[in-house]
């Protein structure tokens, strides 16, 4: 779907998807590197759980204001695939059992903003119409 055959509602939720998603998404960073919400902090942040904090924190932050969506989507997309090959398929074949329907939800839902952008209430489509206005 072009960006140019969105209609007002389609447009809307899009973008209140996307950061909705995104500042949930950087509680898990928040958990992970300041220990906060309810989280354990980790020890390091060259490890792991370090980088998937950061990742997750700012990550989210960029995708909340949607400043390179595409190529931060893809990645936060691969770190929720890895997350749920590790740590979850281990634990069973089912989601729902294995505790990895988040992680599994998070990675197509970044795969989703990876193929259709962010939306026009975005830091990306700000700048994309300052490089049209300036050509």
């Amino acid at each position: 779907m072009s960006e140019t055959n969105r209609g007002g509602f389609n447009e809307l939720t899009l973008n209140v998807l996307r950061i909705v998603a995104a500042l949930l998404f950087m509680q898990h960073g928040v958990q992970k590197l300041f220990g906060a919400i309810g989280g354990n902090q980790v020890e390091t942040l060259m490890s792991q759980p370090g980088l998937a904090g950061i990742l997750e924190l700012g990550g989210g932050l960029l995708l909340a204001a949607g400043l390179f969506t595409r190529p931060v989507a893809f990645i936060l997309a691969g770190e929720m695939a890895v997350a749920y090959f590790i740590a979850h398929l281990p634990q069973g074949f089912w989601p729902i059992m294995n505790r990895g329907e988040l992680a599994m939800f998070y990675c197509f839902t970044w795969l989703f903003f990876f193929a259709n952008g962010p939306g026009r209430y975005s830091l990306d489509a700000w700048r994309a119409g300052r490089a049209q206005s300036s050509a």
